[in-house]
């Protein structure tokens, strides 16, 4: 068994390798303005820097997990934080838009080798009366990303270049990789099958980036383009394909046969239209205060960071509740208090004051998220067999993950739409601010956005009311904290053994 000084520089090694994944996923929403600023993108390109990293990380974790589990958790971890390290320097030094975007790509897919196996990591070095001890710490410790993140990158890209908020990932990595070195252990699973479901993984991102690079696209060339629908088809063929190798494979990266569960099913579901909302309604907020109502990237930064504060005092208290009532009344209330929030949001004018304005429906939303995600991450684990956990806790993460990755595209759609529907015309950036007409059009735009992620949300609380069945009483399971469990920018993902 390690010793304490192996497991201290464990924790810290897991809680500053992932830490470095999810300050990106906050800060880079933050600097898309700047970006665009700098490197003349529009919309497409902002969504796009978005997407490519949420892409390749949503697609490839579970196939992450699995290498750790084969290879060794500790290796697979080093070149995790070596590739991030990596294309974090090419992200800084991008000269344009597209290689920003292939290196974003990169990006994630160094992250879906990192953060599955720094859970891993955990769950193999600690033994198990401390393990729930260790990973609260690694959920408290990387939850502060999600306040940092926003924060420290605003203050970067005021002051300095938003280059920095990738460059400053390497002395990160070089300081997680002499962590690793003075003494984590290494530790693989010696049950795990040593076939890998690469077949899967391929037919998974191909099928994703069909329809999203379809959504993106459409508003420039329209659906009746070759550039358009010829991805959208190929797409849902690819997806249509990884579900019939899935059922036919006796590796699959996704077990279809989990979804047989009845709260399984529905838990995915809610989760997939909830982190839909969720991921859309964060990207378009932050752009429009920042391009539309004059916010600096410090303030935009800080808009949302009442969501993190709240989730962070309630989310153990709601969990609670949850297991003395049952998910269902949470699961269903939370994200209909949550998307009611969103609507409030998408009321927003060009001239936003902060505390009459916007606040109340941050603080709306984060209560009802505050309520959703313990019950819902309980309830999703709860429905599988206890040796089953990791594997269904990376399935619902890689949801959610795929469900920011599709809203933002298809809400821009329908951003872009409106858009150029209020304003007569395609030659102006929607969100962006300039003459009146196109202020009001870009406000118009994004109160159709909010409104449909909203609707997202409100609908899976709708789902979770009709589809949820409480557990009886002598089922039930004490809550977790749970790492996986999905917080304000993007849920944290995990390995398939990491529960």
């Amino acid at each position: 068994m390690p010793g304490s000084r192996a497991k201290r520089l464990t924790l810290w090694s897991a809680v500053l390798g992932s830490s470095v994944v999810f300050l990106d996923g906050t800060v880079v929403n933050v600097a898309l303005p700047a970006i665009r600023a700098d490197l003349d993108t529009g919309l497409a390109e902002q969504q796009w820097i978005v997407e490519a990293y949420l892409l390749t990380l949503g697609s490839l974790i579970l196939v992450g997990g699995s290498l750790g589990d084969i290879l060794g958790r500790r290796r697979v971890f080093v070149w995790g934080l070596v590739g991030f390290g990596v294309t974090s320097a090419l992200c800084a030094v991008a000269p344009s838009a597209v290689p920003l975007i292939v290196a974003r790509a990169l990006q994630g897919i160094a992250g879906a080798l990192l953060v599955p196996s720094s859970l891993a990591l955990i769950t193999a070095t600690f033994p198990g009366d401390e393990r729930g001890a260790a990973i609260g710490s690694w959920t408290a410790w990387t939850g502060m990303a999600f306040v940092i993140g926003p924060l420290g990158g605003g203050a970067l890209i005021e002051f300095v270049s938003w280059r920095w908020i990738f460059a400053i990932n390497v002395p990160l990595v070089l300081a997680t990789l002499w962590l690793v070195r003075a003494g984590v252990p290494e530790s693989r699973d010696e049950q795990a099958s040593p076939r890998i479901d690469y077949v899967g993984a391929l037919l998974a991102s191909l099928g994703l980036a069909g329809p999203v690079f379809a959504l993106i696209e459409q508003p420039l060339y329209g659906w009746s383009d070759p550039l358009v629908w010829v991805p959208l088809v190929a797409g849902l063929a690819m997806l249509a394909a990884f579900v019939w190798h899935e059922r036919r494979t006796d590796h699959p990266m996704m077990p279809l046969a989990l979804f047989r569960s009845r709260n399984f099913a529905i838990g995915n579901l809610a989760t997939l239209l909830i982190y839909g909302g969720l991921g859309a309604a964060t990207f378009y907020v932050v752009i429009f205060l920042q391009q539309v109502a004059g916010y600096s990237p410090i303030a935009a930064g800080l808009a949302l960071v009442p969501i993190t504060i709240l989730m962070w005092l309630l989310s153990r208290r709601f969990g609670a509740l949850s297991d003395r009532i049952g998910p269902r009344l949470l699961m269903g209330l939370g994200p209909i208090v949550a998307g009611i929030g969103l609507v409030w949001t998408g009321r927003l004018g060009p001239e936003v004051n902060y505390v009459t304005d916007l606040l109340p429906g941050v603080l709306l939303f984060g209560l009802g998220l505050s309520a959703t995600v313990a019950p819902l991450t309980n309830t999703v684990l709860g429905a599988v067999p206890q040796h089953n956990a990791g594997v269904a806790s990376g399935i619902n993460n890689q949801v959610a993950r795929v469900a920011a990755l599709l809203a933002i595209a298809a809400i821009g759609a329908v951003v872009a739409a409106t858009f150029e529907s209020e304003l007569g015309r395609s030659d102006a950036e929607p969100l962006s601010g300039g003459s009146p007409e196109v202020v009001d059009a870009s406000v118009a735009a994004y109160r159709t956005g909010l409104g449909v992620a909203g609707a997202f949300v409100v609908f899976g609380g709708v789902i979770s009311l009709i589809g949820i069945v409480n557990p009886r009483r002598e089922d039930a399971r004490p809550a977790r904290d749970e790492p996986g469990a999905i917080r304000i920018a993007q849920p944290c993902p995990e390995g398939r053994r990491a529960a």
